[in-house]
């Protein structure tokens, strides 16, 4: 049996650098001396430039990847658009960087990137150790399996003896080594270089198991030719809370994007949609935390260097949070994702932002 471990592009980099950290660094010292200064001052390229340079996947159905058209869509994009929209007015100012797990942290680092929203997770090291400042969570997530249905499997523990192909150096990896050890089973890995020949693999036949997020699965699935012949374990292996992410040092932007994504979430919890948004902010009701996020009354677009309607025009750019996971990913898509954890801290989940006050 051949189990394949490959997703690693949508969350590895820190291993990659304890292999060759100090090439990395000598790259990023390089690249601080060029753009450390400009890096606080983010929010003021970004208005002169008149376009956000927001970081996505190379591609992955529902999360960021170009349509038939060229156009980017997909539940990362959307927080890209509102940010574009709350700085600049324009939801449409953005140039979309495809990026991989191995480029995305250098071009976030190097200023090529203005912010990063890539189904990235928030861990102590990429934290800490590579400067960066994750703004918040906008989806919670952990790491499954996927198997074809022929194969008759229904538990991730019944993978004793497999050999696993999976690319190593990974935080994947560490989870999967965990979890195999403390389920007291067995696996072989073999190497794999490429998440696409990982993929064609899976297909193929040559590997049985597929093990990624949860939600990257799900998109996965959602782009095969039949869906239905391949199921979901019902194992969660580890937490990935995933989120959009700045440079350290750059808080007037990380504020800009924070309070952004919080005005999605803010906006969903009190009914504030893409359709009523404009009459919202028209007529100032009798809410006072709504006519705040929608600027009626208060100046916290001013304190974000933004003007009053910045929140209005996040809003309306893709929706709320809740429109906007709906419209990319939700149960009435292919991807086919129930809100569970992403749901409201008011319905059981675990989204919630600081009140807006």
């Amino acid at each position: 049996m051949c189990v394949w471990f490959g997703a690693e592009d949508l969350r590895t980099y820190q291993e990659e650098v304890n292999m060759n950290k100090s090439v990395f660094f000598g790259a990023l010292t390089v690249a601080g001396l060029a753009v450390g200064a400009a890096a606080a001052g983010t929010l003021d390229d970004v208005k002169a430039r008149g376009k956000l340079n927001c970081g996505v996947t190379t591609g992955l159905i529902g999360f960021a990847a170009p349509d038939a058209n060229g156009e980017w869509k997909g539940f990362d994009v959307a927080v890209c658009r509102a940010v574009a929209a709350a700085a600049l007015g324009d939801p449409a100012a953005v140039e979309f960087v495809p990026t991989t797990g191995k480029t995305r942290f250098t071009a976030l680092a190097s200023g090529e990137i203005d912010m990063l929203a890539r189904n990235t997770t928030w861990t102590f090291s990429r934290d800490v150790d590579l400067k960066f400042t994750f703004v918040g969570v906008n989806y919670y997530d952990g790491q499954g399996f996927m198997v074809p249905r022929e194969l008759g499997v229904s538990s991730a523990k019944e993978l004793d003896g497999a050999t696993v192909c999976i690319q190593t150096g990974t935080t994947t990896e560490l989870n999967l080594a965990d979890f195999f050890r403390s389920n007291n089973i067995e696996y072989e890995p073999v190497p794999i270089e490429t998440n696409a020949e990982a993929q064609q693999q899976y297909l193929a036949g040559a590997c049985d198991v597929y093990t990624t997020d949860a939600s990257g699965l799900a998109a996965t699935r959602a782009a095969f030719e039949d869906p239905s012949a391949h199921i979901v374990l019902p194992e969660i292996v580890s937490k990935e809370p995933l989120g959009p992410l700045v440079r350290h040092g750059d808080d007037e932007w990380g504020d800009v994007v924070r309070w952004t994504l919080n005005a999605l979430i803010t906006a969903e919890e009190l009914g504030v949609t893409s359709t009523n948004v404009g009459e919202m902010s028209a007529s100032a009701g009798d809410n006072p935390e709504i006519n705040r996020l929608l600027g009626t009354e208060g100046t916290l677009g001013e304190m974000l260097g933004l003007d009053a309607g910045w929140a209005s025009a996040a809003i309306t750019a893709g929706g709320n949070y809740g429109e906007i996971f709906e419209r990319n990913i939700g149960e009435s898509t292919p991807i086919g994702l129930s809100r569970g954890l992403n749901a409201q801290w008011t319905d059981g989940g675990l989204i919630y932002s600081p009140p807006f006050r």
